[in-house]
């Protein structure tokens, strides 16, 4: 089964400190709720688009963290949480479900909403709902957020490179693959890459500053699809230069035959589509710069440890 809100885990979370009115770590809470909602291994392993953090602890951690400010856990130390009077009367209710608009009925939890202060969302039908009503955790939202920039993002970079002439897309390429660290300097790649008069670059780029290994580049600024025929045809150059490695760039995307074709030659060629191009030019900042800087801190446990 899919990975359950964080909403949904509060109440399993309270029972499971209310059976043994013991303290428990939260590494104890992440098995044993996990064997309850049944999750498989690649729900246990599935991380948050941060890549920081696995979904499965973000979501038990927020559901045992609202308990805690509401006041129905306690947290005895770093990770450790142990149930108090007020939890055990709630647990022993048994209610179904344990949502925020359920917390805000203890005065702890709704001075801490007050405190945070959560704003208001609009809903599509005009209503208005907190942001967490959604089942996020707040890891979560700004993920999904940060991944809407960047899909926004993406679009735009490929509409900017469909526009640019094949001269500036070989420099594009070229900056890429040097700041990938391939071809040593720029200067140095420069010398190695040749252009062509087909809307993208033919050449070799060495893989390594001693120029030890190449790779054989082709670079196709196009808007349909690649398909089979262009892959053998790369191949065969790759062939007639005694190469091995060889990466293959479009602005587009592959057909099914081609990428089939790819992994079954005896060469090493990569595809990398459109997307995959504009998420490299993200991540080594080739035709990007940052626009907003966000620090996300948390509480030093080991600096407040007196002991």
């Amino acid at each position: 089964m899919p990975i359950p809100r964080f909403d949904e885990i509060k109440a399993p979370a309270l029972q499971f400190f209310f059976a043994d009115n013991k303290p428990h770590k939260i590494l104890e809470v992440y098995d044993v709720l996990g064997k309850r909602f049944n999750l498989t291994e690649d729900d246990l392993s599935e991380v948050l688009p941060s890549g920081k953090q696995r979904r499965w602890h973000n979501r038990v951690n927020w559901a045992c963290y609202d308990l805690f400010r509401a006041g129905l856990l306690d947290r005895l130390n770093r990770g450790v949480y142990l149930i108090t009077e007020a939890g055990r009367k709630v647990a022993d209710e048994n209610p179904p479900m344990i949502d925020r608009d359920f917390l805000m009925k203890f005065p702890e939890f709704e001075k801490f909403q007050q405190a945070t202060g959560i704003k208001k969302a609009q809903k599509h039908d005009g209503h208005e709902e907190t942001a967490e009503a959604s089942g996020k955790t707040p890891e979560e939202l700004i993920s999904a957020a940060f991944e809407q920039l960047q899909a926004i993002l993406r679009k735009d970079l490929l509409d900017s490179v469909a526009k640019m002439d094949w001269l500036f897309f070989e420099k594009l390429v070229i900056d890429l693959l040097v700041k990938m660290g391939y071809g040593g300097s720029r200067e140095e790649a420069a010398h190695v890459t040749k252009a062509s008069g087909d809307e993208g670059i033919d050449g070799i780029i060495n893989q390594d500053r001693l120029g030890l290994d190449v790779i054989y580049v082709q670079a196709k600024r196009w808007q349909a699809d690649v398909g089979r025929k262009e892959i053998q045809s790369f191949v065969g150059a790759l062939a007639g230069k005694k190469a091995q490695k060889g990466v293959f760039i479009t602005t587009s995307g592959f057909r099914k035959s081609a990428q089939e074709y790819a992994k079954d030659v005896h060469q090493k060629v990569i595809l990398v589509d459109g997307e995959r191009l504009a998420d490299l030019m993200i991540e080594h900042d080739v035709g990007v710069s940052i626009s907003h800087s966000y620090y996300i801190k948390k509480i030093d446990s080991d600096y407040f440890d007196q002991e």
